[in-house]
C-alpha cells in the first residue's frame, strides 16, 4: 500500500531552537517552506492551529493558490465557530485547491488554551461536542437536500450548502488524541487517526485498540498516521551530536525547563494525554528501538509531536519503515529548521521509503 508524507506548513520560522525572525505571518517564508515541500516529494503540509496564531484556513488558501500538487491538511477545533460555517469554509477551500484538502479536528487538550477563546467545556464534553461537528461536516458536504440537526450541542433546521467540495464524495476528516475518548470518538467517526511517535510496542497497542474499537462501530479501521521529529547526519556520530545540540539549544530557550516556549503548553504537569504518554515513554529511557529518542520531548514538557527519530537518512528511513510495518500509512515529519530540514528529509528520507514501500508491495503482487 502507498505511504504518504505529511510536513509543517508554517507560516514563520520560529521553533523550539530558536525564535522567529519576522511577523507571525510571514508570507515569503510560509510559500518557500510549502514549494520546498511540493518540490522535495511531501504530500502535504498541515496549517496548525493556536488561539492566538494565524488563521490556518486562510494560510491553507494562501498556500493552495501557490503551489500546484501539493495537499493540504487543515487545523480546526470545533469550538471556534459553527459546524455549518466550518462546511462551508472547507467546501470552499476544497473548490479553490482543487480537490486537496483534508480537515484535521483538533478537541483541544489545555483547558486554559481552549478558555482563551471562550470555550469552557470540561474535556470528556469537548469531545462529545467533536463528534458532532464531524457528523454535521459530513451531512453538509454530501446532503443535497436541506436536513436537520438536533444535538446536545449543536441544533439547526434546514441547512444546505450551496457550495460543494471538490471532493466526491467528501473531504476527509483526519482527528487525533490519545485517552479513551479520543480512541472513541475517532475510530467512530474520522478517516485518518493521528497519533506522536511513541515506541513501536506503545503504537502497536494504540492500533489496535482503535481498530477493534472501529470495528465494533461496523466501519473499517482509520488510516493511522505517526509524527516525529527528525534529525539527520551523515554519520551516526554527526546525527547524535546534532541530536544534543538541539536539546542544548531548547533548554537555553527555556531557561532549563523554567519558562515555557510557548502559551499553548505547559512544561510540566500536561493536561492532555498524548503529552502524559510521550512523558511516560521518556521516563522508561531515552532511547527506544531502532532510533527512537524521547530526550526533546522531554525538554519540551511533551509538547505535540516532540519525539525524534536520530540517525542517518538509511537509519531514519528503516526505522520509519518499522512503524509502515505496524500498520502506518501517514508518516509526519518536522524538524527544527523547518525549511531546511524539509528539503533535507525530502532529498534524503522519502525516496528511501518510498522505494522499500514499493519493493515490498511489488513482492507482495508476486506472491
Amino acid at each position: 500500500m502507498p505511504v504518504e508524507f505529511l510536513g509543517m506548513g508554517a507560516t514563520h520560522d520560529g521553533t523550539e531552537t530558536h525564535p522567529r525572525s519576522g511577523p507571525a505571518f510571514d508570507k515569503e517564508f510560509t510559500l518557500a517552506l510549502a514549494r520546498a515541500h511540493e518540490e522535495t516529494g511531501w504530500d502535504r503540509v498541515l496549517t496548525a492551529y493556536g488561539s492566538g496564531s494565524p488563521d490556518p484556513a486562510q494560510a491553507a488558501a494562501y498556500i493552495a493558490d501557490h503551489t500546484e500538487r501539493l495537499q493540504l491538511l487543515l487545523a480546526h477545533r470545533p469550538n471556534v465557530s459553527y459546524p455549518t460555517f466550518t462546511a462551508k469554509t472547507v467546501a470552499t477551500l476544497d473548490q479553490m485547491s482543487g480537490g486537496r484538502l483534508t480537515l484535521h479536528v483538533i478537541t483541544g487538550g489545555n483547558d486554559h488554551e481552549q478558555q482563551r477563546e471562550g470555550d469552557t467545556l470540561p474535556k470528556d464534553r469537548r469531545y462529545d461536542r467533536t463528534r458532532e461537528a464531524i457528523q454535521v461536516f459530513k451531512k453538509a458536504w454530501t446532503s443535497r437536500e436541506p436536513f436537520d440537526f438536533h444535538g446536545d450541542h449543536y441544533d439547526f433546521t434546514d441547512f444546505v450548502l450551496d457550495v460543494e467540495p471538490a471532493q466526491q464524495p467528501r473531504p476527509l476528516i483526519s482527528f487525533g488524541g490519545s485517552s479513551a475518548a479520543a480512541y472513541r470518538v475517532g475510530a467512530e467517526e474520522a478517516d485518518i487517526y493521528a497519533l506522536w511517535g511513541e515506541p513501536l510496542a506503545s503504537t502497536a497497542e494504540q492500533i489496535a485498540t482503535i481498530t477493534q474499537l472501529a470495528q465494533a462501530a461496523g466501519r473499517p479501521a482509520p488510516t493511522f498516521q505517526v509524527a516525529f521529529r527528525p534529525i539527520l547526519g551523515r554519520t551516526e556520530e554527526e546525527a547524535w551530536e546534532k541530536a544534543y545540540a538541539t536539546v542544548a539549544a531548547i533548554r537555553e530557550r527555556t531557561q532549563g525547563g523554567a519558562a515555557p516556549l510557548t502559551r499553548r503548553h505547559k512544561l510540566t504537569d500536561p493536561e492532555n494525554t498524548g503529552s502524559q504518554r510521550l512523558l511516560a515513554a521518556a521516563e522508561q529511557g531515552e532511547r527506544h528501538d531502532r532510533a527512537l529518542w524521547t530526550v526533546t520531548a522531554q525538554a519540551t514538557g511533551g509538547a505535540g509531536n516532540s519525539t525524534a527519530l536520530v540517525g542517518t537518512p538509511e537509519t531514519v528511513a528503516a526505522a520509519l519503515l518499522d512503524y509502515y510495518d505496524l500498520g502506518v500509512r501517514i508518516l509526519s515529519a518536522r524538524g527544527y529548521d523547518l525549511l531546511e530540514d524539509a528539503k533535507e528529509f525530502g532529498r534524503e528520507v522519502i525516496p528511501l521509503v518510498r522505494a522499500e514501500v514499493a519493493k515490498r508491495d511489488a513482492a507482495g503482487h508476486a506472491a
